[in-house]
């Protein structure tokens, strides 16, 4: 039988710098522990995020701090950098308002915008400008006398009215904002801007209801009138309460008062102003020619 007895000894070993030295062209292998490795290479990838990251923030800072004057091209570049997400967001906001939900504080409190409210308002003058000319010409078709011929007038006259509507209103709003706010500190403060961002996307929804008055029927022209100011003016009520219901009741009531009714003299004047449902008489154009006719025959006479 072959001898099992085995003598184990420990021996030491040179350290692998000296090992190295003595084998040169040996060939080593470093097996490092994975757990620590990974936490390294973590450890210097988070360092680099937290890097970037640092990098970024400050950029934003710095940008925020950077002022830029009103009457410069950059001021107003920010107010018309905006998606079709974003403006899409707030037209839909603004057509279907809901209970409690204030439409400057979730669609334009960081970020208001000129962009959209300023196309709405180019649409709706066009709108108006042709569907007036259209119910027009379908209230005197058929009429012997009539020639149709557009009036361009609506145009100019539309123009003025929305623009000024969605310009002087929110200016001499924030100006009283403003100056109740000075004497009350609770109250909510809102920018110029986000005044008219609010008051723009609250015309859209005159957009469809212009379209419909082309249709001659006051039935249907007025009930199109009373829904979009429900809708509209619930936004403009709901934006702007909080902003001036710790101040005094009088004050308060009469405010949102004044803002309902300039909300409405806006619908019903265009709506008494571009589209007409008065026919010319016909008895009237038909009767004009024998009257003539016998009053020259009676001079002859």
């Amino acid at each position: 039988m072959a001898n099992t007895d085995f003598h184990l000894q420990f021996q030491e070993f040179e350290d692998g710098q000296g090992f190295t030295e003595n084998n040169q062209g040996a060939t080593t292998v470093t097996i490092d522990d994975p757990i620590k490795s990974r936490k390294q290479r973590k450890a210097t990838g988070t360092a680099f995020e937290e890097e970037d990251s640092d990098d970024k923030t400050e950029q934003l800072l710095s940008g925020q701090k950077k002022s830029v004057p009103f009457w410069t091209f950059e001021y107003y570049q920010t107010l018309f950098d905006v998606d079709s997400h974003q403006v899409k967001n707030r037209i839909v906001g603004s057509i279907l308002p809901w209970p409690r939900k204030n439409f400057a504080e979730v669609y334009s409190r960081s970020k208001p915008d000129l962009y959209g409210p300023f196309w709405i308002c180019a649409t709706l003058i066009f709108a108006i400008a042709i569907s007036g000319n259209i119910s027009s010409f379908l209230v005197n078709y058929g009429q012997p006398k009539y020639k149709y011929v557009p009036d361009f007038r609506k145009v100019t006259m539309a123009a003025t009215a929305i623009y000024s509507y969605a310009w002087l209103v929110p200016l001499a709003l924030w100006g009283f904002l403003t100056w109740r706010n000075r004497k009350i500190t609770s109250l909510v403060s809102y920018s110029f801007m986000q005044i008219v961002c609010v008051y723009g996307y609250s015309l859209s929804i005159y957009i469809p209801a212009v379209i419909l008055w082309i249709i001659p029927s006051e039935g249907l022209r007025w009930c199109s009138i009373v829904v979009a100011l429900c809708l509209s003016g619930s936004v403009l009520v709901m934006t702007f309460w909080p902003a001036i219901r710790d101040d005094k009741p009088r004050i308060s009531i009469a405010i949102i008062s004044t803002i309902v009714i300039l909300h409405i003299l806006l619908a019903v004047g265009c709506k008494t102003c571009f589209f007409s449902t008065y026919e010319m008489d016909s008895s009237k154009v038909h009767n004009e020619p024998l009257t003539a006719t016998n009053t020259s025959s009676t001079k002859a006479n």
